[in-house]
């Protein structure tokens, strides 16, 4: 190859990518001179490094006149075929736009991508991808707006006519005693409802905002791709056309684009065209990929030819938001609860009002000045329409005040605090009713590799036949086993080893066993996994799958028309392929019983030793044969037993859901002597317990008959070499015996069982994409300690509701008993609309967020489960709620008819004696609702800084309303004694709460 100094103008020469795929023709610009200089520079490059390798020098310059640009388009050339043309190309399966292009091989050309090295990872030339053909992410339509929650507050039918009263209030008020005395009861209701209507929509418009940051989180998947000849793992949203991505089971497919190379692939376009029958893509019939789509067989790579907008799943995806406003069991449950509770408010509302308006009519109620307010012929219209607007207006207000709104919000405010709490606790929530029946779990079926272990394999032993190698190369393995080993080391995997130059350290992918057998033969065995990559051509790939437990490939070495098969799995099953092993010195010998049975032995000591044994074999397929994947009759070439540690901590979390009374269940493929190890390790199995009923095979329990599994599932413990069926039919009986189930997977075959369960658990880490949408929560590290600590967030949720549930109902029911008593017997309700809407705005929405944000303790961990029917007033809360309800009404029944006596004051005083002290009795029950069993209620106080603030926020918006907003509150100042009395009888509600927890229930 020869360069020389080009001047500007001069013809520019053509440049490939390589030497069957031209780049095509360009535009003549005067840029293109950068274009030919990097190719260049990337030519030098490749030629540096050859005559590097063959120990020559030689030296060489370039020189180019660079002209000075802005814009990415006009510093890099286009590339020259519209992205019009490709997307329509994919979509629509055209072969034709295909064929035209040149077929896939150019069309990789086209768009600068080597096949076996990627697209460059400079910036600029990413940059470029970007401004030419988009970035990998959809546009959703736009989010609520702040002012949106507000107009949907005010469409509550009770606001909208409490409005229409205050207003008429307000006009009434004006024209009677003017505008600079008439606004206040008027102008007062108003504020009040804004103020309701403005903290809930906040609330609301927060939380929002919460679980949309949640969902980008969620969709945000990694992808493998390879640039400048490195696999790498990138966020998907980094995808860009031209990129090569790698696909395996459990894939969902991150863009549109083109089969490159692969075996076995198949994917599911349910989700695109609704056709539930898989769909085969080879390089021949249909190459074509859809973004959106998942792989449910076999491994590949793909050419990204479309992403973001321009593919059809984001035509699709852009048209939907998902669904924030879903409503979970527990919230539905409230909500009948809300309406029940509502009727009786209504009821009372209505009877008030009848009472009231009857009262005013017939001349029994009377003013300030202590005259009749109401007579027959002399009273004006506008005192007439005033006095029935507050009548209304009190009556609906106890409407409000009654219809308990702050459950559902107190549910939804819980749930975003704890999905954000969770989030940090390394589990995120993609459904949200899965935070609240994680409470209820009874059992927990979990997976072993990656959740009970550190998911971190090493080869720690090495057997040939019946002999334990200790010393690797030096021991003196015969040359022929050595390389059979190598082949089926290099060529029967998925995972990939990238190695820059010969110092540096190899860079290993692929799943966590690959990488360990990769890392030995290369770090400890010093096998170059590259030659057989290079001697030999694969003919059939059969990918490893958790069903067959093994992979297998057929190959031919190039230039010969023999083949052989090479077999890797889970060893009991690759041995029972073998008639014939290897020995040390490389002869071959034939496995008789005799050595059948030693050879188990080894395999049975290595899963004692909590050891994964994973088996190599092979045969050679003469020419005349047909040439298939051969299943019998196989060589046995060796076993490694690699290890997986124990999670820190994992034994420590099996026995807090013991202690919980949650039943752990270890479902793994590995064999049972394994199994049996881990599980001792773990916890979850006693060394010294009979293991007959506790240990079970999938296999056994698939042959069980529906009777046996439904009596026998509730002692087993373990079930080794299971099936994803194996495990779906343990969740199914396990449902049909009454237990709420959370199961862990991480696998595409185990997406029946994630379904199936009350609750899925996927795998964040090692978890397909597949497993991720089938799952309620998502495991960030893929720990079990983590899944422990969904059950203690589950548990809180629902203990934070029921306190909830309990500190308001006891409002509610207090505030009813009191304004109808008063209103039936003398014609006044003491607790004004503004008052009620004031006392409504610190329980519903203040309270919730107080109570709410109350974290798991250890003592959540030390109950049984709530189960799936417990009511959600349990016995403990009626005796709570009704003894502190019962205090409130007696005491402020007694400021009603005794207040002016015993205080020596007025009726307006009283009044502001009869609030002052309700709203002060709430503020001391909201830290009796803190612990629904216990004693001491200030347990644990200090740690909730928010339910501090609240309160205290309270207590001074209350002193602000007494002693300042009289005109706007309808009260009047307090002196310090009163304020003395009001404290003094509000806080007597902590004795009182005290004695009635030595009340048993």
């Amino acid at each position: 190859m020869s360069l020389r100094n080009r001047k500007p103008g001069e013809p520019e020469p053509l440049v490939s990518d390589g030497d069957d795929v031209p780049v095509g023709k360009r535009p003549q610009q005067q840029w293109r001179s950068v274009y030919a200089a990097i190719y260049s520079a990337r030519a030098l490059v490749s030629l540096y490094k050859k005559v590097l390798s063959q120990k020559r020098i030689m030296l060489s310059y370039v020189a180019i006149d660079i002209q000075g640009s802005d814009s990415i388009s006009d510093r890099m050339p286009s590339l020259p075929v519209d992205q019009k043309t490709l997307t329509e190309m994919v979509k629509e399966k055209n072969s034709g736009i295909l064929n035209e292009l040149g077929g896939v091989r150019k069309i990789s050309g086209i768009l600068q991508t080597d096949e076996k090295d990627g697209i460059s990872a400079n910036e600029a030339d990413l940059a470029r991808r970007v401004d030419l053909y988009g970035t990998n992410r959809f546009t959703k339509p736009p989010t609520k707006s702040f002012l949106s929650f507000i107009f949907e507050a005010f469409k509550d039918p009770t606001i909208i006519i409490l409005l229409v009263c205050a207003i008429l209030s307000l006009g009434f008020g004006i024209k009677q005693h003017g505008i600079e005395n008439g606004w206040y009861d008027g102008g007062s209701i108003i504020f009040a409802v804004f103020l309701v209507v403005a903290v809930s929509a906040a609330s609301n418009y927060k939380q929002n905002r919460q679980f949309e940051k949640l969902s980008k989180e969620s969709s945000d998947i990694r992808v493998e791709v390879v640039r400048d000849g490195r696999r790498q793992f990138i966020s998907v949203f980094e995808v860009v056309v031209g990129d090569i991505v790698y696909l395996k089971i459990g894939d969902q497919i991150p863009a549109d684009g083109l089969f490159l190379d692969g075996h076995s692939l198949k994917v599911d376009e349910s989700s695109m065209t609704g056709e539930s029958d898989p769909v085969e893509i080879d390089g021949c019939n249909n190459p074509f990929i859809l973004s959106g789509t998942k792989v449910i067989d076999g491994i590949g790579s793909m050419l990204v030819t479309s992403v973001g907008m321009n593919t059809a799943y984001g035509e699709m995806m852009s048209s939907i938001n998902r669904n924030l406003d879903e409503e979970t069991p527990l919230q539905a449950r409230l909500n009948k609860l809300t309406s029940f509770i509502g009727k009786i408010g209504l009821a009372v509302a209505i009877l008030v009002l009848a009472v009231l308006l009857t009262r005013y009519f017939t001349g029994n109620t009377k003013d300030d000045q202590g005259n009749k307010e109401y007579i027959k012929g002399k009273t004006k219209f506008d005192s007439i329409m005033n006095s029935v607007v507050e009548i209304i207006s009190a009556a609906i207000t106890i409407v409000v005040v009654a219809i308990p709104e702050g459950l559902p919000l107190a549910v939804t405010l819980t749930l975003a605090y704890s999905m954000k709490r969770m989030m940090a606790d390394h589990a995120m929530v993609r459904k949200l009713s899965a935070c609240e029946t994680m409470g209820s779990a009874t059992t927990i079926c979990t997976d072993k590799t990656g959740t009970l272990t550190l998911n971190e394999m090493r080869v720690t032993e090495f057997w040939l036949g019946r002999e334990l190698v200790k010393d690797g190369i030096s021991s003196g393995i015969a040359p022929n086993v050595y390389e059979l080993l190598q082949q089926a080391i290099a060529l029967n995997t998925a995972g990939s080893v990238y190695k820059p130059n010969s110092t540096s350290v190899p860079e290993i992918s692929g799943s966590p066993t690959e990488k360990a057998i990769l890392s030995w033969a290369v770090l400890d065995m010093g096998m170059n996994l590259d030659d057989p990559k290079q001697n030999f051509e694969l003919i059939q790939v059969v990918p490893f799958n958790s069903e067959k437990k093994r992979s297998g490939v057929l190959m031919r070495r190039k230039n010969e028309s023999s083949t052989q098969t090479h077999w890797k799995g889970a060893a009991e099953m690759i041995v029972a392929m073998c008639s014939q092993f290897y020995n040390r010195t490389g002869t071959i010998k034939v496995m008789d019983d005799e050595e059948r049975t030693e050879i188990g032995k080894i395999i049975q000591d290595m899963a004692a030793k909590s050891l994964r044994c994973i088996a190599f074999a092979q045969t050679n397929i003469p020419e005349d044969n047909e040439q298939v994947l051969e299943e019998s009759r196989l060589t046995l070439l060796g076993m490694v037993g690699l290890k997986d540690p124990c999670r820190p901590g994992v034994r420590r979390a099996v026995e807090s859901c013991r202690d919980a009374g949650v039943s752990i269940k270890m479902i793994t493929g590995d064999n049972v002597f394994t199994a049996k190890a881990i599980a001792i390790e773990c916890g979850i199995l006693d060394p010294h317990e009979d293991m007959n009923e506790a240990v079970v095979e999938g296999v056994q329990f698939r042959n069980y008959s529906p009777e046996e599994r439904t009596e026998k599932v509730n002692k087993i413990r373990v079930m080794a070499r299971s099936s994803p069926f194996d495990k779906l039919l343990m969740v199914q009986c396990l449902k049909q015996n009454g237990h709420v189930v959370a199961v862990t997977g991480d696998g595409t075959n185990d997406a029946p069982a994630l379904k199936e369960a009350d609750i899925g658990l996927s795998m964040g880490i090692q978890g397909t994409e597949v497993a991720k949408e089938s799952s309620d929560i998502v495991i960030l590290d893929d720990n079990f300690t983590s899944v422990v600590t969904v059950l203690r967030w589950g548990r809180c949720v629902f203990n934070n509701i029921q306190k909830f549930i309990q500190f308001q109902l006891t409002v509610n029911v207090a505030a009813l008993v009191i304004n109808f008593v008063a209103a039936i017997s003398s014609g006044k309700v003491p607790l004004t609309a503004v008052q009620l809407l004031w006392v409504n705005l610190i329980m519903d929405t203040l309270g919730a967020l107080a109570l709410a944000t109350e974290q798991p303790t250890n003592d959540l961990m030390t109950k049984p489960p709530v189960g799936r029917s417990k009511p959600l007033i349990s016995n403990i809360m009626w005796r709570n709620l009704i003894a502190q309800a019962v205090y409130q009404v007696a005491v402020l029944l007694t400021l009603q008819f005794c207040g002016k006596s015993i205080f020596g004051v007025d009726e307006k005083i009283k009044d502001t004696l009869i609030f002052n002290t309700f709203v002060l009795c709430q503020v001391f029950n909201e830290f009796n609702a803190r612990q629904l069993e216990k004693k001491n209620i200030f347990k644990g106080l200090h740690k909730n800084r928010l339910f501090l603030g609240i309160i205290g926020v309270t207590v001074i918006l209350q002193v602000v309303m007494v002693e300042f907003l009289k005109r706007f509150a309808n009260t009047q100042r307090l002196n310090w004694g009163q304020w003395a009395a009001c404290i003094v009888i509000a806080a007597l509600s902590w004795p009182i709460g005290w004695l009635v927890k030595w009340i048993p229930v």
